[in-house]
């Protein structure tokens, strides 16, 4: 129901665009390599190609049973060779600028899918993103694609995305956060070891956006592969066994190893007139949770001021005190630093404030003139400290070591290194395996298919392997979109002509799930092609190779779920008793089953095939529901029996079609597909009529702007049953204004139920003698709303003694009545106008009557003559 959802909401943007009369290109294609594939693979002995087409063919027929009006001219898959030959040329474009390289390092390891996973498909609890296992830490040589060369265009480029909400702002913060730029300091610790008669002096740069909390440090620690750990471990057999064991640790593990014989200097040692506790050897440790990219793997513990590093310090540091040198600026400078035992170190002091009095010269300073005097000090003592920034971003790891997936075009040679398979004899194609050489394998299968593995290095001629990793599938999906107004160009990946008719794309429909993977990677992408000929323009100047110009994020589809009360098990719907929809039953037990509304999935029993609904309900009844049912970026929470709610409006709307043709065909010879009844005259109609007519042109108004600017698709859906409601409720004396509301309700409804506008667009232009050729309702445009004149009456309410008597229509008041200083003439006008009406005049007769001529204290005329208080 996901699915239906997105390609609903996409599908009736495309239409309304379309009856524009814009050039609108919906296409669809099929992301296909991937896991969930190699996977049903194994499991049935089938081979993925055949899986995944018979797969596709499903989902093709779905989508047609949806109404969907894509362009099926552009349709590709990613799996096909003669797209992933394109995929193979960009990465070779990669490479020979140097961004697609090969590096060992520690990776993300699946155990259950058997392969390697970017940080990005990693949760905060290190599991992974699709098979759920814990993630494990493993050294392998993979291949990276360099996305933090494009750092500052990516971080730039939010902005320009967030001018006019182009994106969610929920995104752009996600986004800002993964690159997470920040602004600190790179300082020098002086490390110093005592081994037997080996003396030795070296040093560590950490990178800190705290320097005011440097004299906080209490201890360095190392990542895992730092090149001291890696010197020292041959010494100690202990911490050579420490180093086996990290991979394994939970990756929120605060457990470290204390390097022996070896201790770190703080640099404000080195100042004049430093505090005492500074001058204090601080322990190393090596700690599993410090990341050998960040910085150079180093950083300053500092257990007063920073979460992780005060639990590290609870668990490794003893009985040592915790120094707490920031203060808060409502405390006095000469407070003591917190001791360990006293309460106030249960918790670090993370904010700014100012320098305690253990900070010697530098106490009373805020934490930003602290940095700034620290920085500056140092880097006259002799180069250890200097301003800098860091990054979250990490490169992007796009090696994979299973079989349905891009193979990467690099052969290997003994003598000539990674050589790039050329251009012209791409597509590098997987081996064709039968079905049952999947059966219950797991890892990787090209590196057993020696027949592909071994070939000829492009370069010398000599014997070389090809590469048996296979690309992570962001990488097709993170540029196919650029592919589609160039499906059918063969000699590359897109041309660069038919790329700027139709891209940037304009509008980017999916989940706010993709915020970090699909999307991030789709913009360093499109960056990179956009600085090569493929792209030049990018978008123009003020674009800068951003690939999609509007993001729209729809929410998840919920489905209702029962589960035991007991033990928590997730029911089948054949488990429960729903004869009372009220009261659910558990069959078995009898018992009142947990409710509750969750993501759809099989392990939940509570999915709903989209194909089974739209054969119960009709494809527009269940795409208007599923419209109408919450806001498009609000999770959905599916509730099939509210259908009926549409069904009743459709048959409004058929009644009313019917009713109208039949009252048109009756007064006049053919109406045809061309509106050739003209518009009534406005001033011709009644004041009902009018009504009708105002309604009519405030509802184009609120749809249009639902479709183009707002996306709020279900108050689009509400408006159009309120104007079938007003349009219902109305006698058919009108014929001209009753046909063109009609006509207009049925264009606005197209969009939303095509099939089922379409019919009532051809009940309501019935055959014609001589016949004329049909037009669909798509070939005629959209609705505009014409200007509502003003009116030239008003209500006004009268009041007697504050309670309304009656309500009249009077003319609206001339502007020379209104003003300071003409109350009394304005006053004089409104009685006037009241006693000109029919109502007016006889209850003003009747108070002169009933009081014996008596007139009134005062009368009171506010809100423009709107409200008329006789005060008596």
């Amino acid at each position: 129901m996901g699915h239906l959802r997105v390609y609903t909401i996409a599908d009736v943007l495309a239409r309304y665009q379309q009856m524009q009369g814009k050039h609108v290109m919906y296409p669809m294609g099929w992301d296909a390599f991937g896991l969930p594939a190699e996977n049903a693979a194994i499991e049935r002995g089938v081979e993925p190609a055949a899986w995944t087409i018979q797969n596709i063919s499903k989902m093709k027929d779905q989508l047609r049973a949806m109404n969907g009006g894509f362009d099926w001219s552009s349709e590709f898959m990613t799996c096909d060779p003669d797209f992933y030959k394109h995929t193979q040329h960009i990465f070779l474009m990669l490479h020979k600028r140097g961004l697609a390289y090969q590096a060992e390092s520690f990776v993300n390891y699946d155990p259950v899918d058997r392969t390697v996973l970017a940080n990005e498909q990693v949760d905060v609890n290190g599991f992974s993103w699709r098979s759920g296992a814990k993630v494990e830490k493993r050294l392998l040589k993979q291949w990276y694609l360099r996305i933090t060369d494009f750092k500052e265009a990516l971080l730039k480029g939010l902005d320009y995305l967030g001018e006019d909400k182009k994106w969610p702002e929920r995104v752009l913060a996600m986004q800002r956060n993964w690159l997470g730029r920040s602004e600190g300091a790179r300082i020098k610790f002086q490390i110093k070891t005592n081994v037997g008669r080996e003396k030795a002096k070296e040093s560590v740069v950490v990178f800190t956006t705290r320097p005011d909390t440097l004299f906080g440090v209490q201890y360095i620690a190392l990542s895992v592969s730092h090149p001291i750990v890696a010197r020292l471990a041959p010494r100690y057999p202990e911490l050579q066994s420490f180093l086996n064991m990290a991979p394994s640790l939970p990756t929120d593990t605060k457990t470290g190893f204390i390097l022996p014989e070896i201790y770190a200097l703080n640099p404000l040692c080195l100042l004049n007139n430093s505090s005492e506790h500074v001058r204090e050897p601080l322990p190393v440790y090596v700690v599993p949770y410090v990341l050998n990219d960040y910085g150079e793997g180093a950083v300053m513990g500092v257990p007063g001021h920073d979460t992780r590093d005060h639990a590290f310090w609870m668990q490794n540091g003893g009985k040592e005190a915790i120094r707490q040198v920031i203060l808060s600026t409502k405390l006095l400078v000469d407070a003591k630093p917190a001791q360990v035992g006293n309460k106030i170190q249960d918790v670090p002091f993370l904010s700014h404030g100012i320098l305690s009095a253990s900070c010697g010269e530098l106490a009373g300073l805020t934490s930003a003139d602290a940095s700034t005097k620290i920085i500056s000090a140092l880097r006259s003592a002799g180069n250890f400290a200097e301003p800098a920034e860091s990054w979250r971003l990490r490169d992007w790891l796009v090696s994979r070591q299973r079989y349905w997936g891009t193979p990467i075009p690099i052969v290997h040679c003994s003598s000539c290194g990674a050589i790039p398979v050329p251009i012209d004899q791409l597509p590098v194609e997987l081996p064709k395996l039968e079905g049952s050489w999947f059966l219950r394998k797991g890892g990787n299968p090209l590196d057993s298919a020696p027949h592909w593995v071994n070939t000829t290095c492009p370069s010398c001629g000599e014997h070389a392997k090809r590469d048996t990793d296979t690309m992570d599938t962001f990488v097709d999906s993170s540029w196919y979109f650029m592919r589609f107004p160039s499906a059918h160009v063969s000699h590359e990946p897109f041309s660069p002509d038919l790329t700027d008719s139709m891209l940037p794309v304009d509008i980017y429909i999916g989940g706010v799930e993709h915020a970090i993977l699909h999307l991030l990677y789709a913009r360093f992408l499109s960056k990179f092609l956009a600085s090569t000929p493929l792209w030049p323009s990018g978008g123009g100047p003020k674009n800068k190779g951003e690939p999609f110009q509007k993001l729209i994020t729809q929410g998840m589809v919920h489905g209702k779920t029962f589960s035991d009360p007991e033990t928590g098990r997730f029911l089948k719907l054949e488990e429960v008793d729903l004869s009372d929809p009220l009261t659910p039953k558990i069959k078995l037990t009898g018992k009142v089953p947990n409710i509750s509304w969750e993501k759809m999935s099989k392990s939940k029993h509570n999915g709903v095939d989209p194909k089974t609904c739209i054969e119960k309900y009709g494809a527009d009844a269940t795409r208007a529901h599923m419209l109408f049912q919450a806001p498009i970026g609000e999770v959905l929470q599916w509730e099939e029996d509210r259908i009926v709610g549409i069904h009743r409006w459709f048959g409004r709307i058929w009644r009313l079609v019917a009713d109208v043709s039949f009252a048109t065909s009756k007064n006049q010879d053919h109406i045809g597909a061309t509106n050739r009844i003209p518009w009534p005259s406005l001033s011709s109609l009644l004041n009902t009529e009018k009504a009708i007519w105002i309604t009519l042109q405030d509802t184009i108004a609120s749809v249009s702007t639902a479709f183009s600017t707002t996306y709020t698709l279900n108050t689009a859906v509400s408006d159009l049953i309120k104007l079938t409601n007003t349009l219902t409720a109305s006698p058919l004396t009108n014929i001209p204004l009753a046909y063109h509301a009609t006509s207009a309700l049925l264009r606005m409804l197209a969009p939303i139920a095509p099939a089922y506008a379409e019919e009532c667009w051809e009940l309501l232009h019935p055959p014609s003698s001589p016949p004329l050729p049909k037009v669909s309702i798509f070939q005629h445009p959209f609705p505009t709303p014409e200007d509502v004149p003003v009116s030239e009456t008003q209500t006004c309410s009268v009041q007697e003694n504050g309670k309304l008597r009656f309500t009249v229509e009077i003319t609206r008041p001339p502007a020379e009545l209104l003003g300071e200083g003409k109350e009394e003439r304005f006053k004089e006008w409104v009685l006037g106008q009241i006693e000109g009406t029919e109502e007016g005049a006889r209850w003003l007769r009747s108070r002169r009557e009933r009081e014996g001529g008596k007139g009134w204290k005062r009368v009171v005329c506010v809100r423009g003559g709107r409200t008329v208080n006789f005060v008596g």
